[in-house]
């Protein structure tokens, strides 16, 4: 395999380009070429299989949508419920802000109930990023137990998911109210 990093992660942007417009069906390694501008064949000399190909699409995505919770603007304040509703509220915007990703994210969860390796796969990648969203939530000291986190995050992926894919849904909801009654009702507040 190639080891050039940089056109790897090229390819790998356009591989998730090409999910989330085409869907799983369209994602070959022609069209990841298409998608990235480069010669034919250049996708294959860098993945050795389609499986390959897709596993490195969800790692890719999942360090994309992370949020680093040192760049929120209201990271300085104290452990509060104001904390955790304004890093939900960033979490929200940063995702929303790279809706490809997320569609191609849920692309491949759709195609990972046809393949028992990428569902392996991307059922550990999800797990770890609960895990570490469980863990960071303790080490900052915020208000609520692991429970409230594992509410906030499926509160959050269907918000989410509603928004980037029928966002009319919430027509007449403003989404960081939402947010703010996430927080409040999985604290019990």
């Amino acid at each position: 395999m190639v080891q050039n990093p940089e056109r790897r992660i090229a390819l790998v942007d356009a591989a998730i380009e090409v999910l989330a417009r085409d869907g799983a069906r369209g994602l070959t390694f022609r069209a990841v070429d298409a998608e990235a501008g480069v010669p034919k064949g250049t996708a294959s000399n860098y993945f050795a299989n389609r499986d390959d190909l897709l596993n490195q699409v969800g790692a890719h995505i999942h360090r994309k949508l992370a949020l680093d919770p040192v760049g929120v603007e209201a990271a300085q304040l104290p452990p509060s419920r104001e904390l955790l509703t304004e890093l939900m509220r960033a979490l929200y915007h940063h995702i929303s802000d790279d809706r490809t990703g997320w569609l191609a994210l849920l692309e491949l969860r759709l195609e990972a109930t046809r393949r028992p390796e990428l569902q392996a796969a991307l059922t550990r990648t999800l797990r770890d990023n609960l895990m570490l969203n469980v863990e960071g939530h303790r080490e900052t000291g915020n208000p609520g137990d692991d429970m409230t986190v594992v509410l906030l995050y499926y509160a959050m992926t269907g918000l989410i998911l509603e928004h980037l894919t029928v966002p009319e849904v919430l027509s007449g909801y403003d989404e960081d109210d939402l947010i703010d009654t996430f927080v409040t009702r999985s604290l019990g507040t």
